[in-house]
């Protein structure tokens, strides 16, 4: 058996866990933002050279690379996608644009709509009107869809979104529309709503459509220049790519939806996040992940990270396919310091790997938050950064924030506490809320603290939440990256059908999760694994009528594709309702005495679970105070002072260390605030408390 390398490109570093058999081997090397796949191959040449073996011989023996991409969040984030032209049902021009009434802060007068993907100019119509059953009501204009194309082919559209109205029950009009557009301007990409989020209602259809279009030509060509650089170096088996649902699959599904891969790398942090909560018993976990770049706050309850089809907002827009909630911040080592109007302001504006902070010594000239972590001595410049790749440059941070302290009217230390500060108290805020929104008290749940910059505040900003308990795992510097090999091979895929549930028709179920049998059956056989290795949940989508929302609940749970008995049993009777109406009590606790409910569609999430990273827990050998072998002035925000400094390869399990002290992993800093203490268990992980 050969070995699992598992990547995560963040914006500044490139993140690779290496499992073969139970050991796990870090690495990380800087981003290359001018081309993604340039970073993943250096960082592979770097791990085959530690393997002492050549590159060819060394991805001739690796069973699978799982690969989670910021690209699609890149290219929203810096609106750098393909010219992108929609073409809707005649009437519906618009309704992009009203996004239902919808602004991310009401009381912001002066907050601009998003930026457009599809100006107006570049939202065409066509007469066709196609009803809720199906039936053809306006037939299909096909002078004008040849119309729009001349005139999107004039205006330099590289990328075309198809969404008219009902085509998730009836195709047949968008898919002839995609056959013109595919004559008329061959070399185009095309993203069918129906293939992408078929399902109601049309504002989200349409919204999670044209994103699609948007970022598919940038996510299609990374992976194809991927694939091909893989495999001129000798890797022979299909790239698997991590998914926003928290599944993963191969390059070939990915590139029907490549919205799908959107915010792929926190699912993994969060799929990671669960696979070691469970382990450690500790399924309620409040997961934040701060990088170079951002930071990532998600919820892991009961042992899991569910993917959510709902209202999924990211960089403002919506996306409706399955997305494993994961709220996101400007806020990461990268995150510039400025001072604006008078105020000291950190993010969301972000240094990235290029340049880079300013000690990076990469010609980065604003202050940065690692920056700021350097004059306050939690980093230093005589110890090894990112895995002894380079060492952090003193020249001209001071002097960087002694301007900022020259506006503010204080000295550079104390602007490089602030510093610190305002970004720990934006990390702080946004997990409030996160959690106020979903009913939750942080007090109540266990921190899990990852990425290279998590585990700097983690400790503070538990204090401030009032959480008693922070885990931080040894391999938490690349930790989304470990966590796509903890994710399941999965689709997750659905069909609408609009009927009440008591006349519903046996055949048309049938064939619908049929259709989504043999779809799955195909993508897992391109995988390599058979059917009756699949599990498959059969599901349905149901609610009260005049409700905007369905929910959805397990019709069957098989092992095996392929066995439909269960509908049958589903239809006859009340079954369906019966069921309906459970999961409504459990979700609103009331249910509606007396009313029909209606069937909205039909879903099937097939998975098979992959070989995951395995995870000791426990504190079996004896505690015993850990001691520090040297000191540096730190300040751990009491003011500067003498401060213990660990390194990692001096602690063993039982290890306890008793703040103020700094650890320095390989690829992290773990700081044990006053009034805190860590405990290193048998595993090698980190488990912090505090001792007031």
């Amino acid at each position: 058996m050969g070995f699992r390398i598992g990547i995560d490109i963040g914006g500044t570093f490139t993140d690779f866990a290496l499992l073969e058999s139970s050991e796990v081997v870090l690495h990380k090397n800087l981003s290359t933002p001018e081309d993604r796949s340039i970073g993943v191959m250096r960082g592979l040449e770097q791990l085959a050279r530690m393997q002492d073996v050549p590159l060819g011989d060394f991805l001739g023996k690796c069973d699978a690379i799982v690969h989670a991409t910021t690209i699609a969040d890149n290219t929203l984030i810096e609106m750098n996608g393909a010219v992108t032209g929609l073409i809707t049902t005649e009437g519906f021009r618009d309704e992009i644009e009203y996004r239902r009434g919808f602004k991310e802060s009401i009381w912001d007068v002066r907050l601009p709509p998003p930026q457009e993907i599809t100006p107006r100019r570049r939202r065409l119509t066509v007469p066709e009107r196609i009803l809720f059953d199906g039936s053809v009501y306006t037939p299909l204009d096909e002078n004008a869809v040849r119309e729009c194309c001349r005139r999107l082919k004039k205006q330099g559209v590289e990328s075309v979104a198809i969404s008219l109205i009902f085509s998730f029950v009836n195709p047949a009009h968008e898919t002839r529309v995609a056959e013109i557009v595919a004559q008329e301007m061959p070399g185009a990409h095309l993203s069918l709503s129906h293939r992408v989020l078929p399902r109601a209602p049309e504002y989200e259809r349409t919204s999670t459509t044209v994103v699609d279009a948007y970022v598919a030509p940038r996510v299609t060509s990374y992976l194809e220049r991927l694939v091909d650089r893989l495999k001129r170096a000798g890797y022979r088996n299909r790239l698997l790519v991590m998914q926003a649902s928290g599944g993963v699959m191969t390059k070939e599904y990915i590139e029907g939806s490549p919205v799908r891969v959107l915010a792929s790398g926190p699912a993994g942090g969060a799929v990671g996040s669960a696979h070691v909560g469970v382990a450690k018993g500790y399924p309620n976990l409040l997961c934040v992940d701060m990088g170079g770049t951002s930071y990532d706050i998600s919820l892991v309850m009961n042992g899991a990270a569910p993917a959510e089809t709902g209202w999924n907002m990211h960089h403002r827009y919506l996306v409706g396919v399955p997305m494993v909630k994961v709220e996101t911040l400007g806020a990461g080592g990268g995150s510039i310091c400025r001072v604006n109007n008078g105020a000291l302001t950190v993010g969301p504006a972000s240094a990235g790997a290029e340049p880079g902070p300013i000690c990076y010594g990469r010609g980065g000239s604003e202050p940065t938050v690692t920056d700021a972590l350097l004059m306050l001595g939690i980093l230093s410049a005589d110890s090894p950064f990112a895995g002894g790749s380079f060492s952090l440059k003193p020249e001209g941070v001071e002097a960087a924030f002694r301007r900022i302290g020259a506006e503010m009217g204080y000295g550079p230390e104390q602007a490089a506490f602030d510093s610190w500060r305002i970004v720990n108290a934006n990390m702080t805020q946004a997990v409030r809320r996160t959690t106020a929104g979903k009913g939750i008290d942080p007090k109540d749940m266990v921190m899990l603290a990852f990425g290279g910059n998590g585990p700097v505040f983690a400790a503070v900003q538990a204090e401030d939440l009032g959480i008693e308990r922070v885990l931080v795992p040894k391999a938490s510097p690349a930790f989304s990256a470990l966590g796509t090999l903890a994710a399941r091979l999965s689709i997750d895929e659905e069909r609408s059908y609009i009927a009440p549930a008591d006349t519903l028709d046996t055949g048309r179920l049938r064939s619908l999760w049929s259709e989504l049998d043999r779809r799955a059956r195909g993508f897992f056989a391109d995988a390599g694994i058979s059917p009756e290795k699949v599990t498959a949940q059969y599901q349905m989508k149901m609610r009260y009528p005049g409700q905007n929302w369905s929910l959805t609940f397990d019709a069957a749970i098989n092992s095996g594709l392929g066995d439909l008995a269960f509908v049958d049993e589903i239809v006859t009777g009340s079954r369906a309702a019966e069921s309906f109406n459970q999961r409504h009590m459990e979700e609103y606790g009331h249910i509606r005495e007396g009313e029909t409910p209606e069937v909205t569609g039909v879903r099937l999430v097939a998975y098979v679970e992959m070989p995951a990273p395995a995870v000791r827990r426990g504190f079996s050998a004896p505690k015993v105070a850990a001691r520090a072998t040297r000191t540096r002035r730190a300040n751990l925000g009491r003011g500067f002072e003498e401060t213990a400094v660990f390194r990692s390869s001096e602690l063993r399990p039982g290890h306890e260390i008793v703040g103020p002290a700094i650890i320095e992993e390989t690829f992290t800093t773990i700081v044990i605030y006053p009034g805190w203490r860590a405990h290193v268990d048998d595993a090698g992980d980190y488990e912090l408390t505090r001792t007031g």
